[in-house]
């Protein structure tokens, strides 16, 4: 008896592409999960506020 085939990628970018091929979605502030407990908080704020100094500069700059 033939031996079967393991493997084949028919069809499978036409599926793909049916629904479109998407970016994963950015998120506004990124996850914080896996960052101290102890220095979460003022992480979170510093990291904030950074973002906000350089969109200033950037404007300032502009």
């Amino acid at each position: 008896m033939a031996k079967s085939k393991n493997h084949t990628a028919h069809n499978q970018t036409k599926k793909a592409h049916k629904n479109g091929i998407k970016k994963p979605k950015t998120h506004r502030y990124p996850s914080l999960k896996g960052v101290d407990s102890k220095f979460k908080r003022n992480h979170r704020y510093a990291l904030h506020g950074t973002v906000k100094a350089l969109a200033a500069a950037k404007s300032a700059t502009a």
